[in-house]
């Protein structure tokens, strides 16, 4: 079991206020969203896909990095992602004035990869994920710069948790919360302010089938590792889980359900039709969770979804909508 105090939680909001956003929420409520989500009471999508460098992981990566100590801080941080974390990591570092290497696949999305030399951060291409954290790990071992992983550790948690902070605050009616699920930095966090700050409600996490780690991890009740991943959410595509956000997550979150990729894909399209926005996979899981294994629980609820972030180049995004389902 790992808990985390209220006090902490507010030690992060004062932490990253003035800098992150907060992000805004809009109402599920109109005849646009009733004709496509099921007979819910009430609910409504926190849009963090408009915080800074685009996702929540911002949020955990400056708080990170302003913790670090001035000889830290010298010595610089290095990050190895092909997703969201590694533009999170590489804003963060320009923010605080610290030095960032970031060791991404050669397959990542171009955007992302603009995107962290965009900062300034020096950019390391590597044949895949494995050889990237190999990278991230000899270079704070020669160099000493502090690693930053994409979701293991406190302050990814905490920086989580002022989202959840935020949702449960701004929608005191809600009391079913639908998070999407990589690694389990986001789940993590937001459970523990959501249940901090309303026990009662229900938090359900969701993930692809093709990289279901937490959901087997739940079932295992510990970390378990995925022998292969297979999803086109690539940023939710964690082949474990790890024991510090599994101990969080398993605390405060009440399950975690699977989603099809071809369900992702339609919540994208429903994304794209409503709200007019380009929701990468992930962006899409906790709406293809509402729509899709959480229907009828949901009926009567008033739910909360979360579009965690959107880093994603056109020419992907169309040709995951264009391939048949």
């Amino acid at each position: 079991m790992t808990a985390i105090l209220s006090e902490k939680i507010n030690d992060a909001q004062a932490a990253i206020s003035g800098t992150l956003i907060e992000t805004p929420t809009l109402t599920l409520n109109s005849d646009r969203w009733r004709a496509v989500l099921p007979s819910i009471a009430g609910g409504a999508v926190k849009l963090e896909l408009f915080q800074q460098a685009g996702s929540f992981k911002s949020r955990g990566a400056y708080l990170g990095i302003s913790k670090l100590s001035t000889e830290n801080r010298a010595k610089g941080v290095v990050a190895a992602s092909g997703g969201n974390h590694a533009m999170a990591v590489a804003w963060a570092a320009q923010k605080l004035g610290v030095s960032a290497k970031i060791a991404i696949p050669k397959a990542a999305d171009q955007i992302r990869i603009d995107g962290c030399r965009s900062t300034g951060a020096e950019v390391i291409l590597c044949e895949d994920i494995v050889e990237a954290f190999a990278v991230m790990e000899e270079i704070s071992s020669r160099e000493g710069a502090v690693m930053m992983h994409p979701f293991e550790g406190e302050h990814m948690t905490l920086g989580s948790a002022t989202c959840g902070a935020e949702f449960a605050t701004a929608h005191p009616e809600i009391d079913m919360f639908i998070i999407p699920v990589g690694g389990g930095g986001m789940i993590s966090g937001m459970s523990a302010a959501i249940k901090l700050a309303r026990p009662s409600a229900t938090v359900i996490g969701v993930e692809p089938f093709g990289a279901d780690s937490m959901f087997r991890s739940f079932v295992a009740e510990e970390p378990v590792r995925l022998d292969k991943i297979t999803t086109i959410a690539d940023s939710l595509a964690s082949p474990m889980a790890m024991p510090y956000s599994f101990g969080v997550t398993h605390h405060y979150a009440d399950e975690i359900v699977r989603v099809e990729d071809d369900e992702l894909r339609q919540a994208m399209r429903t994304y794209q039709n409503i709200l007019k926005i380009t929701a990468e996979p992930a962006c899409a899981a906790s709406l293809a969770a509402l729509t899709g294994p959480l229907k009828e629980r949901a009926t009567g609820r008033h739910v909360g979804i979360i579009a965690c972030g959107s880093n994603i180049s056109m020419a992907r995004y169309l040709n995951l909508l264009e391939q048949k389902q």
